[in-house]
């Protein structure tokens, strides 16, 4: 029971265990912090690294590098990244080739597993292993 005319006093001194236990917490956290510092990072990189939109980028890039590589620049002239106006809002072209033997229409696929379809069907199909994913074809895609 307390009394209202009554001092107490409050002991706000620690003890030399207490000080032990946050010494000792310390010495294990500090270090699992700063590792942790380091490895989000790292595998937000891998993240990226893994997704389809850099895998996609990746392989555009690798196509352009060839591009440049292989033909001869005299002959031939390359436009990447093209973008154009259609009736349902925009269509865009990865690469085009102009030469003296036409034009090339180039759509890049980054793509691993057995792929399935014909220049007939609309949707074509991935398969690793037993999983299935539906894309479009790529032969209709600039349509």
């Amino acid at each position: 029971m307390l009394y209202p005319n009554k001092v107490y006093s409050i002991n706000t001194r620690r003890s030399f265990a207490e000080y032990s236990i946050m010494i000792d917490l310390q010495t294990i956290l500090g270090p699992l912090f700063t590792i942790a510092l380091y490895l989000i990072p790292l595998f937000l990189i891998i993240a990226l690294f893994r997704s389809a939109f850099f895998k996609g980028y990746l392989g555009e890039v690798m196509v352009n590098l060839m591009i440049r590589i292989f033909l001869d620049k005299r002959i031939y002239h390359l436009i990447h990244n093209v973008t154009l106006p259609t009736e349902d809002g925009t269509t865009q072209i990865d690469h085009i080739i102009v030469s003296r033997y036409g034009i090339f229409v180039v759509e890049t696929k980054n793509m691993r597993g057995w792929i399935f379809g014909s220049k007939e069907q609309k949707l074509w199909t991935q398969m690793i292993y037993k999983h299935k994913n539906t894309f479009q074809n790529p032969l209709h895609q600039n349509f």
